[in-house]
């Protein structure tokens, strides 16, 4: 018993000394070591707490294209008045001469990195532990969250920035704009297949909440899975589906008819007319195999859950677009006496989503029977339980279709996407073409403003 109480009180953390004073020693010896670890390693890297102001005093020189030997980091240091700390000058003389050598040095930056994963990973069940202790059974969702929010924080990202320096992100930033200059008519962001609301968006962007909203049987489901199966299918990108209202086989049953182009009703029902239809389902089966599209169709989803999903899926398979069929139907960490509060949570809670994975959240949205009571155009102030959801989306988007409810119309099967706000760019109106037969949507050729037809050539590589 005494042997294990002695063990248990000698543990320490996770650490290397020598691999630390490697990677320190390395740097001082060999100018171009600094930059072959600095993406690697931060000053809370090392275990040390005079290796921490050492490393941070080579940044400093580092930064402004300074020397990193013996003689300008003592002084540095002394500046800083941390030399007489560390160990004065003899101590980094020691440093200098425990290196076995400086061409290493990223292997010892990887082995102290490790080593503070580890100690971060221990940290972070400390909290995990302390959070499970209080037993706040009221909000379990919320501890739940807080605990893998804290565990994928250490595995997703090591370095842990809470800032950016404006001045880092600017080169960036001009490498996308020129980019984009040299590619005239390339999208900033991700394709939805759809030419003409493309230019209008210029694609989804990353770490925007878009939202799609219409009254029922408008085809909201339709196009955000046309979305979806075009972005996968013709660009690779890798989706996920929240469904929330239909089965993951309703959702399998009309993508398979939009990519074939063969009639829904005759795909639910098994009545195949032709060899070209089974052909066409084949060809279109072996395409939607080799898509990245992931379905969850748990009822009554919460967001909690939803997070931990999409956070997996973006470290294991990456994650380029997710959607939430719809948002209405989600459910939230405590129950609300209004529905208002409760979308309210709800819309803050996926623009979170769209910025912590830096991907595109699409969600579609019912609006309330007003737009059906007034006539004309959705607005909106039509969104249903709207709460936040017109300030904390970025796009929020429309479907108006006026053959609906109407035995006439000059627009039969046109529909129009109504872009109501765009925080980056412009608002406007796009027509596409519904086709009922195969539930998808198609990009229009228009001739002139009374002239819509729909343009389906041969294959669907254009949409």
């Amino acid at each position: 018993m005494v042997k294990t109480l002695k063990n248990s009180n000698l543990r320490i953390p996770p650490q290397s000394i020598p691999s630390e004073m490697a990677v320190l020693g390395s740097i001082m010896l060999r100018k171009d070591a600094m930059h072959e670890v600095e993406d690697m390693i931060i000053p809370d890297s090392f275990y040390v707490e005079k290796h921490k102001k050492i490393f941070q005093a080579m940044l400093d020189l580092s930064v402004k294209n300074e020397p990193i030997d013996m003689l300008s980091l003592s002084t540095k240091l002394g500046e800083q008045k941390f030399l007489e700390a560390i160990g004065g000058n003899q101590y980094l003389a020691e440093i200098v001469n425990v290196v076995p050598s400086s061409t290493n040095v990223k292997h010892y930056a990887d082995i102290v990195q490790k080593k503070y994963v580890l100690r971060s990973l221990i940290e972070a069940a400390d909290f995990v532990s302390e959070l499970a202790f209080e037993e706040g059974d009221d909000h379990m969702d919320d501890i739940l969250d807080m605990a893998e929010k804290r565990i994928f924080s250490v595995v997703s990202s090591p370095k842990n920035q809470k800032f950016v320096n404006l001045k880092d992100a600017l080169p960036e930033a001009y490498e996308r704009l020129e980019k984009l200059h040299e590619n005239k008519g390339m999208l900033r962001g991700l394709p939805t297949g759809f030419k003409d609301l493309d230019n209008m968006l210029s694609g989804l962007q990353k770490s925007d909440l878009i939202i799609l909203a219409a009254r029922p049987s408008m085809g909201k489901t339709t196009l955000a899975l046309d979305i979806a199966r075009m972005s996968a299918t013709t660009h690779e990108k890798s989706v996920v589906i929240f469904s929330l209202e239909m089965s993951s086989q309703q959702l399998v049953d009309r993508m398979l008819s939009a990519e074939s182009r063969v009639n829904a009703w005759n795909l639910r029902t098994g009545k195949l007319s032709s060899d070209r239809e089974f052909s066409q389902l084949r060809d279109s089966l072996d395409k939607l195999a080799k898509a990245k599209i992931y379905i969850d169709d748990q009822p009554g989803n919460s967001i909690v859950r939803m997070k931990a999903l999409s956070r997996r899926l973006k470290a294991e398979k990456g994650l380029d677009l997710i959607i939430v069929d719809y948002l209405q139907l989600m459910t939230t960490s405590k129950n609300y006496d209004s529905m208002v509060n409760q979308v309210t949570e709800i819309s803050r809670s996926l623009k979170s989503l769209a910025k912590e994975l830096d991907v595109p959240v699409l969600a579609l949205s019912q609006l309330s029977r007003a737009v059906e009571s007034r006539g004309g155009k959705p607005r909106l102030s039509d969104l249903r339980d709207s709460g936040s959801i017109e300030q904390d989306a970025d796009v929020v988007m429309f479907i108006h279709r006026e053959d609906r409810g109407k035995d006439e119309s000059e627009k039969t099967n046109i529909a129009e996407i109504l872009i109501e706000k765009h925080r980056n760019g412009p608002t406007g109106k796009v027509d596409l073409y519904f086709d009922e037969k195969t539930t998808t949507f198609l990009n229009l050729e228009k001739s002139n403003l009374s002239d819509f037809s729909p343009r389906i050539s041969g294959s669907l590589e254009e949409f």
